[in-house]
């Protein structure tokens, strides 16, 4: 548990999005509770470098010297906060918006490890963004109203969607590490709470805090006649992350007969549901890239 006097540092990264950026840093300067704003900079090449030297003593800015992706900003921008003394870092992606309240009614909660706020439509606040499937069931919900429904004094112990503005302890940090730097994009976040939850870390999503962010659209394609979806994209450099990653995760945190599922899913995806033996192909490459631990394939992507 963090001091009552705890040191709140927020940590942001971001890559070629200065006027998102802007915006979050404006709001963030405004929430009373944080000791100092840390952005990590994926190597940006619109200006977002020089703007943030021209911030004050309270935003501090970093520039990587090359896109390390989400994976590395907040492998770095973590290291950074513990570093310059925070009990509490404040985790998110440039294109989040937390409510002015948000860090105050996260800071409410004095008994959890890692927890965060519901990720709400910036144009749809009464729906999510990233849907959330309730513990102890297969129930998953895509409403706040359901969410409110659901929770108990609250919040909904045993889930979180990081990271976009999640709360982890300082002490969880050293207890479990950093994020996993190699993994570029996807599944960094999920492994890292996946990390937390394996450490006995203890986890919520409190209800009533929250952040505002654009839509990222229907999340999982059907596949298998309805019964499932897959998560496919468009993007080959997401698809090749998320096809390493995730193998990789699963084979951690639940074991290879959910590893081989997802591989048998991943198959019949690009076999029959959406023909490509071009994706197909890659699937493989990256799922073998994964396993014999070569964390540079996706770099053919950028």
């Amino acid at each position: 548990m963090p001091p009552a006097d705890a040191r709140v540092t927020a940590v942001v990264v971001t890559f070629n999005r200065l006027s998102l950026l802007q915006g979050l840093v404006e709001r963030l300067e405004q929430v009373p509770e944080l000791a100092e704003v840390l952005v990590v900079d994926n190597a940006s090449t619109d200006g977002t470098g020089e703007w943030l030297a021209t911030r004050g003593d309270r935003v501090l800015g970093r520039t990587l010297d090359e896109n390390g992706g989400g994976a590395r900003g907040f492998h770095d921008g973590l290291a950074w906060a513990v570093e310059r003394e925070a009990d509490l870092v404040w985790l998110m992606d440039d294109d989040g918006l937390p409510d002015p309240g948000c860090l105050a009614r996260l800071l409410e909660e004095k008994d959890l490890d890692f927890w965060g706020p519901l990720v709400v439509d910036e144009a749809q606040p009464e729906r999510l963004v990233f849907p959330i499937r309730l513990p102890g069931g297969t129930r998953v919900v895509h409403e706040l109203a359901d969410v409110r429904r659901a929770a108990t004094a609250g919040r909904i112990d045993g889930i979180v969607i990081p990271f976009n503005g999640v709360l982890v302890t300082r002490e969880l940090v050293q207890r479990i590490g950093l994020p996993r730097a190699e993994y570029f994009i996807w599944g960094d976040d999920h492994e890292y709470r996946l990390r937390a939850e394996a450490a006995g870390a203890r986890i919520a999503t409190v209800v009533d805090a929250q952040v505002r962010h654009p839509s990222v659209g229907s999340l999982g394609t059907p596949m298998m006649f309805g019964r499932t979806t897959y998560n496919h994209s468009p993007s080959d450099l997401k698809h090749y992350c998320m096809a390493r990653n995730n193998l990789l995760n699963l084979r951690e945190y639940k074991g290879w007969p959910h590893a081989l599922a997802f591989v048998a899913k991943t198959a019949w995806f690009y076999t029959f549901t959406r023909p490509s033996p071009g994706r197909l192909a890659m699937s493989v490459r990256a799922m073998y890239d994964g396993l014999r631990g070569d964390f540079t394939g996706h770099r053919r992507y950028l």
